[in-house]
């Protein structure tokens, strides 16, 4: 019989509301948004403050007809935009 067990991924995706586009961040800047979102719990978003976090854009795969994360350049993002894909 086979064990099945948890594969750890490096990456979250976050879903970006004003381009609607996939973003995938490593660990410290997940850190980061987690970080801004509990000290900004229940304020409207436009009293939020500004915060920039660094992450990877999805793009479409032509070959697979899938989408893959794009790691020829690093993007920056507004934490106000970016909710959890999951």
């Amino acid at each position: 019989m086979a064990l099945l067990r948890s594969i750890k991924n490096e990456y979250e995706f976050y879903h970006h509301q004003s381009l609607n586009i996939l973003v995938a961040l490593d660990a410290e800047n997940q850190q980061i948004l987690s970080a801004f979102w509990k000290t900004n719990k229940g304020k409207k978003k436009e009293s939020l403050p500004k915060l920039k976090v660094n992450g990877f854009q999805f793009i479409k795969d032509e070959e697979l007809d899938s989408l893959k994360i794009d790691f020829s350049k690093i993007c920056s993002f507004d934490a106000v935009e970016l909710i959890s894909a999951k």
